[in-house]
């Protein structure tokens, strides 16, 4: 569904010039470093996948976007979307995507909402009959019906990307770009977006590619992650491979009613007398939980046990630590 190779994108920046006068020198003479945004980017993602394309800021990932979607042109390689080229067939595929950027809207601020969602199936010919049957899912879905006739400038930021959600799939495409959908939103809203692209995907089968910091998002909805790091791809496959590759250790904790011995306590444990509570670090792959959870009892009267698995962050952050990643 989505296929790029070789896909590169420079920026050209003017140098800056040092001392009086230091503007208008810049300007005058012209000199611009070339800095690359993407390079040699390749992947593909086949229909039905839900992808998270994750890496720090200024990584590449909104750039990688606008080619994908046709907004900007490479430099260098290829990408198809749907088999069509995003720049030699730009109308073509217009009508196969649907994008959402967190931070801008595609809905006209000062008009209802429901007028945006007229004029945007009136720009992409959707025929009455497929509007209201779309208007029908997706306002109970999103929850919609609250809000259709205020303005939007109105909405909240919440109100606003369930808004944008709704504009982006009207058409009915069988894309879905998601640039930080859930940024800035409070834990409802997000929760309510995630469930409803996680039924779009599974019900509807639309591909996804999302581009979001929240790793909840990536952990519960994503098939497959690509990481990208200074414009390069660094990592493309599954969680649980990638689990596999950084591997982190998971803790176990034991809460212990009154006295504990210890003395008993397995090599390794850190023991916290002021709350009762020991930790320690294993690896799941070499050891049981169960193990160390029968030494753990018997060193005293337990009262609460809690495995802690490392968070997706975590294994990240741990991955950009490596040398070859800086």
């Amino acid at each position: 569904m989505i296929k790029a190779n070789d896909l590169t994108k420079f920026y050209y920046v003017s140098e800056q010039k040092k001392g009086r006068f230091a503007t208008l020198r810049t300007f005058i003479s012209g000199k611009q470093n070339k800095i690359p945004a993407v390079s040699d980017m390749s992947f593909e993602i086949p229909r039905g996948g839900f992808v998270g394309y994750i890496g720090p800021n200024g990584a590449g990932k909104s750039t990688t976007i606008k080619m994908l979607t046709g907004i900007l042109h490479p430099d260098g390689g290829t990408v198809e979307v749907a088999g069509l080229s995003p720049q030699r067939h730009r109308k073509e595929v217009a009508r196969k995507i649907g994008v959402v950027f967190g931070q801008r809207t595609q809905l006209w601020w000062d008009l209802p909402t429901r007028d945006s969602f007229e004029l945007l199936a009136a720009m992409y010919k959707v025929g009455k009959q497929d509007y209201d049957k779309a208007m029908e899912v997706y306002a109970e879905l999103l929850g919609l019906h609250e809000f259709l006739d205020t303005p939007v400038r109105k909405l909240s930021l919440g109100q606003r990307m369930r808004a944008d959600l709704c504009a982006a799939l009207l058409h009915d495409p069988d894309v879905v770009f998601l640039d930080e959908p859930t940024i800035g939103l409070d834990v409802t809203a997000k929760t309510r977006i995630r469930s409803f692209l996680k039924e779009l995907n599974e019900r509807e089968q639309k591909t996804i590619l999302l581009t979001t910091h929240d790793m909840d998002d990536i952990e519960q909805l994503c098939k497959q992650i690509i990481i990208i790091n200074h414009g390069q791809k660094v990592y493309d496959g599954s969680l649980d491979s990638l689990r596999e590759l950084y591997p982190l250790p998971s803790v176990l904790e034991v809460e212990y009613h009154g006295r504990v011995e210890e003395v008993l306590l397995p090599p390794g444990t850190q023991y916290d007398a002021g709350r009762n509570v020991a930790r320690i670090s294993f690896d799941k792959q070499t050891t049981r939980p169960m193990q160390l959870i029968d030494a753990l009892g018997q060193c005293g009267e337990v009262r609460d046990i809690r495995v802690q698995t490392p968070k997706i962050e975590d294994i990240i952050s741990e991955m950009y630590a490596q040398p070859q990643m800086v």
